[in-house]
């Protein structure tokens, strides 16, 4: 995978995240109170928001393949089928990178810097 895919799964992953990434940068900076970056990061876990987040990432990375794929000259549908094998390999991969950078930055990373910033997540972390 060439430098320019890897920019979109970091960026895909960072998207999906957005429900509890706010909440953390606003307590962090001073610019929200712990309960309110608390209620707004409930808000956007629990409601469906999440879900329009997910699925903007999903568009986001299949953008970034179709970009990926483009620039190596896999332009048609005659294409794809003669380099099947590639198209599915680095669509697998890159979605299961997507969803592990998700997973560690949004259950690990954010989990450990929102406790340290004092929102109330550590009797809903997943290590406990």
């Amino acid at each position: 995978m060439d430098k320019g895919l890897w920019k979109w799964i970091t960026s895909a992953s960072i998207l999906a995240t957005m429900c509890c990434l706010p909440s953390v940068v606003l307590v962090m900076f001073g610019l929200a109170s712990v309960s309110t970056a608390a209620a707004l990061s409930d808000t956007l876990y629990w409601g469906p928001f999440r879900w329009w987040l997910f699925a903007a990432t999903a568009l986001f990375l299949g953008y970034g393949l179709y970009r990926h794929f483009k620039a190596d000259g896999i332009c048609t549908i005659d294409d794809v089928k003669r380099e099947r094998q590639k198209v599915v390999n680095t669509t697998l991969l890159a979605f299961t990178i997507t969803i592990i950078g998700y997973l560690i930055f949004n259950y690990v990373i954010l989990e450990l810097i929102g406790i340290a910033v004092g929102l109330p997540w550590e009797e809903d972390a997943f290590w406990n």
